[in-house]
């Protein structure tokens, strides 16, 4: 197996966990609110949605290759399209009134678990990046090699949790992050059309080279 492959694997889910969007606002919030454990056990909570949506990724992406190399070009464009106005929407956030009292959540686990499996959102986004971190590679997405590469999303998980849990443990970050969440939510919608600009561009070579 290319190490280079498994790395790509497991950056796609530090990504899907790490970059700004509901749970990591979520568990700014609580932990701001009620300190590092508790944002900790959101975290844990929520790891176990991150993994199911990752499983669904990439058995989409192994059906894809089984199916029909234009059932795969179907979805990159779908994956690059939905990136792309992500990216445009987040590139264009407004600042949002700030203030208001902060709801204390008395089982952040289980708000955690709740969160992660019940957001459907959470499945294009973790496809849409795994798309396009992958693109061009995907030929090496087997079934027989999925229980690896989860394996290996739970490492990009884990890394991506460890680092919000040291992070919400800040106060002066946590301030930071209050006072430039807008600039946040802009550069990641830099990194997501720079992912979409990616697959849209692996989609048109490979169209091209099709039709050769």
């Amino acid at each position: 197996m290319d190490a280079t492959l498994l790395f790509s694997v497991a950056m796609a889910m530090f990504i899907v966990v790490i970059t700004p969007g509901p749970a990591v606002l979520a568990v700014l919030s609580i932990g701001a609110a009620q300190g590092r454990w508790a944002g900790a056990q959101f975290l844990f909570g929520h790891i176990l949605g991150d993994l199911v949506w990752a499983l669904l990724a990439l058995v989409a992406l192994v059906g894809a290759n089984l199916v029909s190399p234009w059932l795969f070009q179907a979805l990159a464009l779908f994956c690059g399209l939905y990136l792309l106005w992500l990216g445009i929407r987040s590139l264009l956030a407004k600042p949002h009134a700030q203030g208001g009292p902060r709801l204390v959540v008395k089982r952040p686990y289980l708000r955690g678990l709740i969160f992660g499996v019940s957001n459907p959102k959470s499945y294009p986004v973790t496809l849409a990046v795994f798309t396009a971190l992958l693109a061009g590679r995907l030929e090496a997405v087997t079934a027989s090699n999925l229980p690896l590469f989860l394996a290996t999303c739970i490492v990009g998980c884990a890394a991506a949790d460890l680092i919000l849990i040291w992070v919400i443990g800040i106060g002066a970050l946590r301030r930071f992050y209050a006072t430039h969440e807008v600039w946040f939510l802009r550069a990641t919608g830099l990194m997501f059309i720079g992912f979409a600009v990616n697959t849209l561009a692996h989609l048109w070579f490979d169209l091209r080279t099709a039709t050769r």
